[in-house]
């Protein structure tokens, strides 16, 4: 029996209408009556900040201030830099107080700054998961910082053993003969009387390196290509985290999204060749120790364990993402550190000068080694002051999905946390009156005095989700500091600029400094 031809057009229109309605629904719903919903919501939860806007929420007055705040450097007679990388959210707070909440696009974020709540939401990593990023942000590296649940388990698991402590000592001779190059390097340029030196591209290619030669068993020569695609690649990530994600932009042939496409597929192949000189070198009996040597041994051998069972090992795409946050994470975190440790130092010539002491005290003219380096606490001290006022990680975002309780509230899902590391750490009711200045002597009884064993100091994230590469970092960095200042002094050139980037807290103009050969 044949339908009629206007009873089969009818149904096709009736369909079509349905469809269009029905995307039409959940296109309002996105923009508007969720959005306001949740406002409401926080609202209710004694949070305050400005009403949602169609779309945009914040995200224009964001973008603006934070172009605003990087058009000019700042006074460097304190450390108070959180209002110049997060200037709206200190705007925010200075209307509002703490208790309030900023608009990322349509999706609200509240401040989260009671310590007892932060390490709530810090321990409960299966509760409170990272926002899922956009498709175009996960073109610099996903890995283990970009999974949750089961999969973040399984890989921090085949992770683990590369960042043993014993696996970490081994590698002392890479970081010992990366600071040795890049002293050989200031060494052709630095005179008797003293030269100025912008010392940040040095440092960045002393982390470089080492990074290089102990996850991949390369000099920073041979990975050269690789550090300057990921570096291009994270400075078209943070213009695009200043725009709204619209879905299927990212197939719109813009020159960045092109360009963002283009280093992905280099990155990948480069890492890729990498990877099977690698699993070469094991399937003839060799064992590399270097990081990429000991997570494919790890992977191997589960993967045997377990056959092709997919909830165990990881796949080849899978341990390409983990070599980039391996070279992204373990190169840009520890250069910040050390910029800023350099800068520091020459601000307090005091505390360069124990610092020093204690280096030719521990080590004069013998060879650097674990054990030495655990002796040097004013180093520890100081670097650890350094990551309370200058963390690299200055931010901490959280998502909650389903509706939960966190202390006395009651969070319903699609709001945002955030855990604003610096503010804590910057905070004078936490660490008195002086918390903007530069005091190591805070440290001197170590971490957990310091902080009255509160949650208020987490450079490195907190609880399960730490970061798996801390004493990795913290060894490079004592490392590199024992051999600078044992052979050199140094002091602020008057052409610095004191300019932290929102980017890792890079400085925006270099970091110029007069260096003195020892």
């Amino acid at each position: 029996m044949e339908i009629p031809y206007y009873s089969l057009k009818l149904t096709i229109f009736s369909f079509a209408i349905i469809f269009v309605l029905r995307w039409a629904w959940k296109i309002l719903n996105y923009v508007w009556l969720k959005p306001k919903e949740l406002e409401k919501c926080i609202r209710q939860q004694g949070f305050k900040g400005n009403s949602y806007k169609f779309l945009f929420g914040d995200m224009k007055e964001i973008k603006k201030m934070g172009e605003e705040a990087m058009s000019k450097p700042i006074n460097f007679s304190h450390d108070m830099i959180w209002p110049r990388v997060m200037p709206f959210i200190h705007k925010t707070i200075t209307n509002y107080g703490k208790n309030c909440f900023v608009w990322f696009g349509p999706r609200p974020a509240v401040l989260i700054t009671d310590p007892e709540l932060v390490k709530e939401v810090l321990t409960k990593n299966f509760v409170y998961q990272k926002p899922p990023g956009t498709p175009l942000t996960k073109l610099a590296a996903t890995g283990i910082a970009g999974y949750e649940t089961d999969k973040w388990a399984t890989h921090r698991r085949l992770l683990n053993p590369a960042f043993h402590l014993d696996k970490l000592k081994h590698m002392l001779p890479a970081f010992q003969f990366t600071a040795c190059e890049m002293l050989s390097k200031l060494e052709k340029v630095v005179s008797p009387n003293g030269t100025e030196i912008d010392v940040w591209p040095y440092l960045q290619t002393l982390t470089s390196d080492a990074i290089s030669r102990t996850a991949f068993g390369s000099s920073y020569e041979e990975g050269r290509k690789l550090f300057e695609l990921q570096k291009e690649q994270l400075s078209l990530i943070l213009e695009v985290s200043r725009t709204i994600y619209i879905p299927g932009w990212r197939f719109l042939p813009t020159k960045r999204n092109k360009r963002m496409k283009q280093i992905f597929n280099e990155v990948r192949a480069l890492v890729l060749g990498i990877i099977k000189k690698r699993l070469s070198m094991i399937e003839n009996g060799e064992a590399p120790d270097d990081l990429l040597g000991i997570l494919l041994a790890s992977n191997l051998k589960e993967i045997q364990q377990h056959g092709n069972n997919k909830k165990f090992g990881m796949s080849i795409d899978e341990v390409i993402e983990e070599c980039k946050l391996f070279y992204f994470a373990g190169q840009e975190t520890t250069s910040s550190l050390l910029v800023w440790t350099m800068i520091l130092l020459c601000k307090h010539p005091s505390w360069q000068d124990k610092a020093r002491e204690e280096v030719l005290q521990v080590f004069g003219s013998r060879e650097v080694d674990y054990d030495k380096l655990n002796q040097l606490k004013i180093v520890t001290m100081i670097l650890n002051e350094v990551l309370r006022l200058y963390p690299a990680g200055y931010a901490i975002n959280r998502m909650v999905t389903k509706e939960t309780k966190l202390g006395n509230l009651c969070l319903p899902a699609g709001v945002q946390l955030l855990l604003p590391t610096i503010l804590l750490q910057h905070d004078t009711e936490i660490w008195g009156d002086d918390a903007m200045e530069f005091n190591p002597e805070r440290f001197s009884d170590g971490i957990s005095k310091a902080t009255k064993g509160k949650l208020v100091f987490f450079p490195f994230s907190w609880g399960p989700r730490i970061c798996i590469g801390q004493n990795f970092a913290m060894l490079e960095a004592k490392m590199a500091m024992a051999m600078i200042l044992k052979n050199y002094a140094f002091e602020l050139s008057p052409s610095y600029a004191h300019a932290p980037h929102p980017l890792l807290l890079q400085p925006q103009y270099g970091a110029q400094l007069i260096l003195y050969k020892l």
